[in-house]
């Protein structure tokens, strides 16, 4: 194979992998125009339509797709082995790729980044934000950071954080207006702010255990979203009961009084958050060195510039 004809592939693989042309080049480093041309090239050369093109969209042809399926596993094992021939240096540097939920770059990764780019500075990290649950190893990453019930199948997980509790809140000035639910039965006559899942856009349903024995129910109410800087103000306003996992946010307006539990007897306990990342990969030096960060271990400074 020529190096032309590799580049073309290795162009197509990260268009169909990322669904985006923009998306590709930022990962491959090439302006979108040049992405375009190269794709052009592989085409013109195999004399086949590979990808379905729109303003808005790009999705591969069933030509494309039959491609993409047998020759996207071997590039991803031709990375890998490129990672580990690395990776047996203990060359701690690259870039390194993390797709992650929201909370978990606010709250863990993003008050870590100075103390690893000191211990680390030939890393280059790619954060993506993303509550969609994609898929790591079709987008090309090395490691998606999750809450425990939802990772995907065959990955090593790592905890970074220990499970945590969901608690039922409302505003006094719901509960004066309102009175107070004392079961999960009662909800039914109270406005809900409801959670919908990122990606599937499923509306979760709440859960709640007292004395070892569980319930579940559906809720309603005047407000669904899909996003913590919508429905955690929606509850401190008064538009409803809230649930919600008890975190610095609910236990700092718990604490000034902004909130009041209600169904105190009745809790859930949920996953924590997890490190994930595929089972078939070598683990790099550089994700190694991250996942010490996330966990507040010594990094070890022998290995900053070996």
């Amino acid at each position: 194979m020529r190096g032309s004809d590799f580049a073309e592939l290795k162009a197509f693989v990260a268009v169909v992998d990322r669904s985006s042309f923009a998306r590709a080049a930022d990962h491959l480093g090439l302006s979108r125009s040049a992405l375009s041309q190269t794709i052009r090239q592989l085409e013109t050369r195999l004399g086949v339509r590979l990808l379905h093109r729109t303003t808005r969209s790009v999705a591969p042809t069933e030509p494309g797709r039959r491609l993409h399926e047998r020759i996207a596993p071997m590039l991803r094992e031709m990375d890998d082995a490129v990672a580990q021939a690395v990776g047996a240096t203990s060359t701690t540097a690259g870039t390194l790729r993390i797709n992650t939920l929201s909370m978990a770059a606010k709250k863990i990764i993003a008050p870590r980044l100075g103390r690893f780019h000191a211990a680390y500075p030939d890393v280059i990290l790619d954060i993506v934000v993303d509550d969609g649950l994609s898929d790591i190893v079709a987008g090309g990453f090395d490691a998606g950071i999750r809450v425990g019930g939802r990772l995907q199948k065959d990955m090593v997980a790592v905890r970074l954080t220990p499970d945590v509790k969901l608690l039922a809140v409302a505003s006094p000035d719901y509960i004066a207006r309102h009175g107070e639910p004392r079961t999960p039965a009662d909800l039914h006559r109270h406005a809900c702010i409801n959670w919908r899942f990122p990606g599937s856009g499923r509306i979760a349903r709440w859960a709640f255990q007292k004395k070892g024995k569980g319930t579940e129910t559906d809720v309603e109410g005047s407000l669904i979203s899909n996003h913590q800087d919508i429905v955690v103000p929606a509850a401190l306003q008064g538009l409803g009961i809230f649930y919600a996992y008890n975190d610095d946010g609910i236990a700092e307006a718990l604490e000034r009084g902004q909130l009041k539990r209600v169904l105190t007897d009745w809790v859930q306990t949920v996953p924590g958050l997890y490190l994930y990342y595929s089972n078939r990969r070598h683990l790099r030096p550089a994700l190694r060195a991250f996942i010490d960060c996330l966990l507040d271990r010594d990094i070890d400074t022998r290995s900053r510039r070996s």
